[in-house]
Order: structure tokens, then C-alpha cells, then sequence
């Protein structure tokens, strides 16, 4: 029988906190405490459909389980220290879908597993129309409603909008988000980025200064909320 999440950590204590916050909510699992463990359950059929990765495993760098997990058509939430950007990037530059820092709050951690396996639920749309929190983008009618109001975008917000929404959930970094809205030669322009999102956000947040729908990832990219 098919598990939903595997749980890949080293410590005991970590483990049973997941497990408990997933029986909570009826979410099924399995449980690994090293990467060879995790990469056996991750083989065998039917595979699990999300992992929860700590970093910092005994007999592997967690950041090289990453790329053969994602192989395997497992979606990756990697579990890391806070404000190791560096090691945030590198997650989800080697294929993971999103992370959470440690210390970290068991209903954001939900919600992020079921955001992941809504999206294994099925493959992503290939309609010209993208959902999110709050409203929808639809890309061939260059229309965007937020709470049941149409927002004028300029084209460079549309398509910014439009990456973000490709990714419902998940981070985006900032690298990926220049090098795709604004091409490959503008990729460490960071500042275009922040000005175009401070843009956004006047234009689609309730309160700009409290921003629901454009999460910023300190150091690391941005989500729109799904």
C-alpha cells in the first residue's frame, strides 16, 4: 500500500514529532533514519508520493539524496537550519520543491505537504489559466482577478505573476525568476526582481506591508500563496 510523505531524519525525537502531526491529520507515512534506508523505500513500488528530508543525515550529505529522490518522482521538502540560504538554494537548484527551516511550525509544514500532494495528484495544468490564493492568472485573455476584482498588470508584472503561479506553493529563487522573466543575462540583477515585486504586491496585496499572496524567502526567492 502506497504511503503519502516518507520521513527521512536521524533523529528519533524529530520523527515522532512528524509522525504525530501527520496521524493528526490522517496524512500516511514511512520512516527512514539514513539516506540508504530512504533511497530502498524510495525504490521499491509503490513509491511514496512526497519525502521530508533533513539535511543532516549520517551516511550521506542530504543535499546529494536531493537529485536521486526527485529521479524517482518523489517531490522533496527539505527540513534545514534556519538561515542556511546557502543550503536552501542548493536544495532547490539540485531539483527539491520546496523547504522548511527548524525550528518550524507543524501547520505550516501541513500545509505545505498537502500543497505537494495536491501537485503529485495529478500533472500541472497546460491550460492558459493558473489558480492561486486569492484569484486566478489566464495568460491568452492577459487577465488577472484578485478577490473578484480585474488588476492591470504591465507586461513584465503579468509574466512575473504568471511564474510565480506556475509554481503554487513552491519557492522560486531569485536567480530562476530573473533568468526567466527577464532572460538569462539578467539573472544576478536582483534589484529588478525587488522592484517588480514591490510593484505587485501595491497592486495585489491587501496590505502591501503584511503580503499574503508574494511570500518572501529571505535570501532565497519568492512563493505565491496556492
Amino acid at each position: 500500500m502506497r504511503k503519502d510523505v516518507l520521513i527521512i531524519d536521524d533523529e528519533p525525537a524529530i520523527r515522532r514529532l512528524l509522525i504525530g502531526a501527520l496521524d493528526r491529520v490522517t496524512i500516511t507515512h514511512v520512516e527512514a533514519a539514513t539516506a540508504a534506508e530512504a533511497l530502498r523505500i524510495a525504490s521499491a513500488a509503490p513509491a511514496p508520493l512526497v519525502a521530508l528530508l533533513d539535511l543532516g543525515l549520517p551516511d550521506r550529505d542530504g543535499l546529494e539524496v536531493v537529485p536521486q529522490l526527485a529521479a524517482l518522482s518523489l517531490s522533496v521538502i527539505v527540513l534545514t537550519a534556519r538561515d542556511a540560504t546557502e543550503e536552501k538554494v542548493a536544495a532547490l537548484d539540485l531539483g527539491a520543491d520546496d523547504f522548511v527551516t527548524k525550528p518550524f511550525d507543524s501547520e505550516e509544514l501541513l500545509a505545505r505537504i498537502r500543497s505537494a500532494l495536491r501537485r503529485k495528484a495529478g500533472p500541472l495544468s497546460t491550460t492558459a489559466r493558473r489558480q492561486f490564493a486569492s484569484g486566478h492568472i489566464d495568460r491568452d485573455a492577459h487577465e488577472v482577478v484578485v478577490r473578484g476584482e480585474h488588476v492591470d498588470l504591465t507586461p513584465r508584472e503579468f509574466d512575473l505573476l504568471w511564474t510565480l503561479a506556475d509554481y503554487p506553493g513552491r519557492v522560486v529563487t531569485h536567480d530562476r525568476l530573473l533568468e526567466l522573466v527577464w532572460g538569462p543575462a539578467h539573472r544576478h540583477d536582483l534589484n529588478y526582481l525587488r522592484v517588480a515585486v514591490r510593484s505587485l504586491r501595491r497592486k495585489l496585496e491587501s496590505n502591501p506591508g503584511e503580503p499574503q499572496l508574494i511570500i518572501n524567502e529571505p535570501g532565497v526567492g519568492y512563493r505565491v500563496a496556492g
